[in-house]
């Protein structure tokens, strides 16, 4: 504006100056001032319109177009690995500009199923599912099939029979456990593995049983199981049962030790620190924060990432292909498994870092749009 106004007493000054010549030449010279003075308005307004749009660019979300509602479905988000997969996914759809709606079932089936049909009945444009038992997660997706609306589900693999399912998104215990077996015979000389592993009974157990013989069939000239003791997937029966075998057995029969996860490491860690063979290196699971301070105080030496941040992420970026007409390649993704050691700390993926997840997959579409 205070360009403009210099330039208007400009355009006077020269009038006046020129009002002693022929008026001939004082018109040219008007004629000239007044030019330059509509020029530079337009400039000025050029550069007002173009900040005006950068703003607003700034302001919006990432993707632009119709915005969607999604109904969350979580089987229980006292559980912090549900929690923070959620929180990820609603990270995403911020970035896309859509409403999520979210269901806690408190890990209990009957519930999950009627909020799913509550949730049908609102009319959201798509639905995805933490299952919180198997045959809860059937009912749904053949619900949502009925009622035609898209279903994603996250943390297990549903058989072929269950329905019409847009994709999937799981942990896959077995290639964890496989990747923490090939981690011991590649990096312990003669490695002679304990398993302190987690209770039978619950599916989990097996399927990590699946990946850790298999690997143990791949590097049979490198690692040897010497024996399985049950950690019950908590710290103080881990402590017990590891005390009690070493008590036993003593600790020259093994020289690394699979504990299932964080929690059973730190009860083995004490039962090792108590026996005076604390340097016998761990190898646990997770990459949770609680497992991260296990790791950074020296208890385990290297623990079997799944950063369920990244299969919120991957979740969302099924919903956002689906509903944007962009195809999907892969229809049932493996949750990312990242072994860290002290040669790759700084890899470490907290589950609270939803960029680096988002950035893991490649964007919300998997084209980098959000990055």
């Amino acid at each position: 504006m205070k360009k403009i106004i210099a330039l208007v007493i400009c355009v006077l000054l020269v009038v006046a100056v020129f009002a002693a010549c022929s008026a001939e030449e004082a018109q040219q010279a008007a004629d000239q001032a007044t030019e330059a003075a509509e020029q530079a308005v337009e400039e000025a307004t050029d550069t007002a319109e173009d900040a005006a749009d950068a703003a607003t660019d700034a302001a919006e979300p990432a993707a632009t177009g119709e915005s969607k509602t999604i109904a969350y479905l979580a089987y229980n988000l006292a559980d912090v690995w549900n929690e923070m997969g959620m929180d990820n996914f609603l990270y995403c759809a911020d970035k896309a500009g859509y409403e999520v709606i979210t269901q806690d079932a408190q890990n209990d089936a009957e519930k999950q199923v009627s909020q799913a049909e509550a949730m049908i009945n609102q009319g959201v444009d798509m639905i995805t599912v933490f299952p919180a038992a198997t045959e809860s997660a059937v009912t749904i997706v053949r619900m949502c099939n009925d009622a035609g609306i898209p279903v994603a589900v996250e943390n297990a693999f549903m058989g072929d029979d269950a329905g019409d399912i847009v994709a999937q998104v799981a942990c896959q215990y077995a290639d964890i456990g496989y990747a923490a077996v090939k981690y011991a015979a590649e990096n312990i000389p003669d490695a002679k593995m304990l398993y302190v592993h987690g209770a039978p009974g619950l599916g989990v157990y097996e399927d990590y049983s699946i990946g850790v013989e298999q690997a143990e069939k791949d590097f049979a000239d490198k690692i040897v199981e010497v024996d399985r003791i049950n950690g019950e997937w908590a710290t103080e029966p881990a402590y017990t049962v590891t005390l009690d075998y070493i008590t036993k057995n003593g600790s020259d029969g093994f020289n690394v030790i699979f504990a299932n996860n964080d929690l059973e490491a730190s009860g083995v860690y004490q039962a090792l620190k108590e026996k005076g063979c604390e340097d016998i290196p761990i190898i646990s699971t997770g990459g949770s924060e609680e497992g991260f301070q296990l790791f950074n105080d020296g208890v385990e030496a290297c623990n079997i990432t799944a950063p369920v941040s990244i299969q919120g992420a991957q979740l969302f970026q099924f919903c956002y292909k689906y509903l944007n007409d962009i195809p999907i390649e892969e229809t049932k993704v493996p949750l990312a498994v990242i072994p860290i050691d002290h040669n790759n700390a700084d890899e470490w993926m907290h589950w609270n870092d939803y960029e680096a997840a988002l950035k893991y997959v490649n964007g919300i579409d998997g084209n980098g749009l959000g990055l």
